[in-house]
């Protein structure tokens, strides 16, 4: 089938390691890690006292003081993400406001929201259900709104005036990789010319801790923090959480070429399966993980032989980390020790739903500046992850020239999400930019 052929022309970050893109592009580079103490409430009775908190973000430098207080705090990093997107793809919705009025209506109206995120706003909640239940006083009316996980992708719609279809997908830590690809199939079927698609999330709070703790699959803090997310290490001990959102501007190709815009990659495809084997485990024969990778592949129009990196779910569990590994063997048979591929986890610990988008985005941003980023604390490799994992420090690549993406996510009740994205080479001029792209 001949698909409308859909590109990325911005992207905006918000990351525990930088805020913003440059700012992570250049973290990506030097393995730096966004995980610390946790100091915004008491861990005492937790095991785990760190995360991967973004660090020197002021939300009223986003939104109004009155409004911050409304909504859950991983709004304010969706909407600074998107806004940088935005500004990127050189779109007028930054500076649109809420009226929407003149020649930017129609546009406004063709272009959606596809917003993934696991968490929501449980933040908001758990704030608010203590207050209510401690009588502490000063329970908001708006825990309803916030802690609904469909009006989220509004607050974006809202503050940029955006009139399409403002709608959330949320389906664990695949939600933002799966995001992506609702975009994808709205942009193929015309329904729209532009999405602003991505995830974020922000589920770090005492309760939230608790529950994973019980779980024991988050890792024991240690002494510097940066070195809790070991993926693939034969000394990991689970996963450490994290927050953030990263946003992209997502059109139709003779759209973004027609306005003149800058192409950064292609989204060739995605798909998803389900194991359908447990609430929390993996399969462990990962044959719905492998089998979501070559549907991707299939829609993509490419074979394994193509893919030139792959961003990895590397959670840094045992399992997880484990069973990736074998699904990759199976994906790309005896090719599978030369492919090169990382995870961003070990420098940004795991955002949740919005884990894919990240991934994505360092993919992209690592290549586009001529490196592939490391996966950092790979200090003690274990037998059973036998993969080239770029083990803690990044590698160059020729960003003269198209690189293939394969990005894997997995999610809780058993999901798998992948999708394929090729980079624009980084050619001299913008024309030659844009031309670049396989016709």
């Amino acid at each position: 089938m001949q698909h409308r052929r859909i590109v990325i022309t911005g992207l905006g970050v918000v990351s525990p390691n930088a805020l913003g893109v440059s700012a992570y592009t250049a973290a990506l580079r030097d393995g730096v890690s966004g995980i610390r103490v946790i100091a915004e409430f008491d861990t005492s009775m937790l095991k785990t006292h760190a995360a991967a908190i973004v660090a020197g973000f002021n939300p009223s430098d986003h939104m109004d003081e009155r409004d911050i207080r409304r909504v859950p705090r991983m709004v304010p990093f969706a909407l600074a993400a998107a806004r940088e997107a935005l500004v990127m793809a050189a779109l007028p919705f930054a500076e649109l406001g809420a009226t929407g009025e003149g020649r930017h209506l129609e546009l406004s109206r063709r272009t959606g929201i596809a917003l993934g995120t696991g968490g929501g706003g449980l933040h908001f909640v758990e704030t608010n259900y203590r207050k209510y239940f401690q009588n502490l006083g000063g329970y908001s009316p708006f825990t309803i709104t916030a802690g609904t996980h469909g009006n989220l992708s509004s607050e974006l719609s809202i503050a940029l005036g955006l009139r399409g279809a403002s709608h959330v997908i949320s389906t664990g830590c695949t939600s933002s990789t799966d995001a992506l690809g609702y975009a994808l199939l709205h942009l193929r079927a015309g329904t729209h010319d532009i999405f602003l698609a991505g995830g974020a999330d922000s589920p770090i709070t005492e309760g939230i801790l608790k529950g994973f703790e019980l779980m024991r699959i988050l890792a024991a803090t240690t002494d510097p923090p940066g070195r809790m997310s070991r993926p693939f290490s034969l000394d990991r001990d689970g996963f450490v959480l994290g927050e953030g959102a990263w946003m992209f501007v997502l059109e139709e190709r003779d759209h973004a070429l027609a306005r003149g815009a800058t192409i950064l990659a292609e989204l060739l495809g995605h798909a998803s399966t389900c194991d359908a084997f447990h609430r929390v485990q993996p399969a462990p024969d990962a044959t719905e993980s492998v089998r979501a990778i070559q549907l991707a592949l299939a829609d993509a129009g490419v074979t394994t032989d193509d893919i030139d990196y792959v961003n990895l779910h590397g959670t840094s569990t045992q399992m997880n980390d484990a069973l990736e590994t074998l699904a990759m063997h199976k994906v790309f048979g005896p090719r599978a020790p030369s492919v090169p591929m990382s995870t961003t986890k070990s420098m940004i610990g795991h955002p949740q739903g919005a884990c894919g988008a990240a991934g994505l985005a360092a993919g992209i941003l690592s290549i586009r500046a001529g490196f592939l980023h490391p996966t950092i604390n790979l200090e003690k490799p274990d037998p059973a992850c036998d993969l080239d994992y770029i083990p803690n420090a990044a590698r160059p690549v020729d960003a003269r020239r198209q690189h293939t993406i394969l990005c894997n996510c997995i999610a809780f009740g058993s999901k798998n999400s992948a999708m394929v994205v090729r980079t624009a080479a980084q050619v001299p001029s913008r024309r030659a930019a844009e031309s670049a792209l396989i016709s």
